[in-house]
């Protein structure tokens, strides 16, 4: 089950510059910047009490992130909720009808296991679930 807001993802095209206004707008310093291989991304997190912000840009031309800026521009590109058990809420998502991306988690950012659903399922939002590592 869902047990709350672990994230929500803004694709940004300039790291750096991006950083910078939200931790203007956020008034703290990013806590982590990592490099994700298999989404092809670097990110950058902001926490502010229990909510996290995520800055992505792409690596290359090909990510997911670069095309989704391409299609749409920048902005929010994902939400991500929390979750204990990720295989199980897999498995209930499948069984309520929704489509997910992922047949297997994989690991993410921010030393998580990710799973992604089909914007298609969700009104247009991609949807993401994490469980700590």
């Amino acid at each position: 089950m869902m047990n709350k807001i672990e994230h929500i993802g803004i694709a940004v095209k300039d790291l750096q510059m991006a950083s910078e206004i939200y931790s203007k707008l956020l008034g703290v310093s990013s806590y982590k910047k990592e490099e994700v291989k298999s989404e092809q991304v670097i990110t950058e997190f902001f926490k502010i009490g229990d909510s996290k912000i995520e800055l992505l840009a792409s690596l290359n031309q090909g990510s997911a992130i670069a095309k989704f800026i391409e299609k749409r521009g920048e902005g929010i590109h994902h939400i991500a909720f929390h979750v204990e058990d990720i295989y199980a809420e897999m498995q209930r998502l499948t069984n309520e009808g929704f489509i997910l991306l992922n047949d297997k988690p994989k690991v993410g950012a921010d030393n998580k296991l990710i799973c992604f659903m089909h914007p298609k399922s969700a009104n247009g939002v991609l949807v993401e679930l994490c469980q700590d590592i």
